[in-house]
């Protein structure tokens, strides 16, 4: 199999478990789940088709899948690396404000079913086919490349943060293949060979979570996509088994039921960016937290590793105030 990735370009595909995750039903859907979640409310909400076509959860998975194996890791690695985002509903972390088994503050629904969803699908037939341990892909302990706590790197996040850097041109290609040249791994953590790498990465990462991540744009995404869908949900315009299909079924079916009901016209406007909204902490709606992400990576100087707030004070106040959830007081005008 040849793919065509922003970040790792034309690659060969060839392992027979992988290629056989791959043609899933599993992770094909995720081909037509946006990584961001909905793209009329975006801070960059205009983006090239070309972009677009990097920026679902089938692009990320396959991406941490290229990444882990571009350093190394070894199969089982791999495997749970491309698998990781399956439990994603349509609209990603937008689920987690509209249902109750979400949670906003660690936007953490797709990871508290994981293992629950995973054994739901054909991927733990094609595990066994290739003779793998499937409880020991689930497990996170296993993969210190693949999964690490913030402020620490590791291959979900430096994927996610690059290519969405890449979708929305906050970075170039070229700044992209510096930084990754300049990245190893050593006894399972992840290192930057010089602070000058360190530093640049993590400016990246910054204004990728102060804008996109969980600035007011996001803020406004999840309030508005939550409200419609959770109307829409009560109302039965579409069924809770959606969720785990794509998101155009669900926009397809409440754009229909939108020409009837009149709030939940309204409620689609405000999901379409078509209705203002204010960010006012002495006038507001509602409360959104978002969950903020900062890295604190390592880096190799005179022979010694140290993480970037040893050596910067400035970046040690910035990732402590940078972990804290973001909150917002949004009103929207109708």
């Amino acid at each position: 199999m040849i793919y065509q990735d922003c970040i790792f370009g034309r690659v060969k595909i060839d392992e027979p478990v992988i290629l056989d995750l791959i043609r899933s039903r599993a992770l094909q859907r995720l081909k037509g789940v946006d990584q961001g979640g909905y793209q009329p409310l975006y801070a960059k909400p205009k983006t090239k088709l070309s972009n677009k076509r990097h920026h679902n959860r089938f692009a990320h998975s396959l991406g941490v899948y290229l990444l882990l194996r571009a350093y190394g890791a070894p199969l089982e690695e791999r495997v749970a690396g491309l698998i990781h985002d399956v439990s994603h509903s349509c609209f990603s972390h937008c689920a987690d404000y509209f249902l109750d088994s979400g949670s906003p503050e660690n936007q953490s629904h797709q990871d508290n079913i994981f293992s629950e969803h995973i054994k739901k699908t054909e991927i733990p037939a094609i595990i066994k086919k290739h003779w793998l341990d499937l409880d020991y892909i689930l497990d996170d302990k296993n993969f210190p490349l693949k999964e690490r706590l913030l402020p620490d790197l590791c291959a979900d996040r430096i994927d996610y943060s690059l290519r969405s850097a890449l979708v929305f041109e906050e970075i170039s290609p070229a700044q992209v293949k510096a930084l990754l040249d300049n990245l190893l791994v050593e006894n399972g953590r992840w290192i930057f060979e010089n602070l000058a790498s360190a530093r640049k990465f993590s400016k990246v990462f910054l204004k990728m979570n102060q804008v996109y991540y969980a600035g007011v744009h996001s803020a406004t995404m999840f309030m508005a996509v939550a409200d419609c869908l959770k109307y829409a949900l009560i109302n039965k315009y579409f069924d809770l088994s959606d969720l785990y299909s794509v998101d155009k079924i669900i926009l397809d079916k409440i754009k229909k039921a939108a020409r009837q009901d009149k709030k939940l016209k309204r409620l689609w406007d405000r999901m379409n960016n078509k209705i203002a909204v204010k960010n006012n902490k002495e006038d507001f709606e509602a409360k959104i937290i978002c969950k903020s992400r900062i890295v604190d990576p390592l880096f190799k100087r005179g022979g010694r590793i140290m993480r970037l707030s040893e050596v910067d004070k400035k970046w040690a106040e910035i990732v402590k105030k940078e972990l804290m959830p973001k909150e917002y007081y949004l009103k929207f005008e109708r």
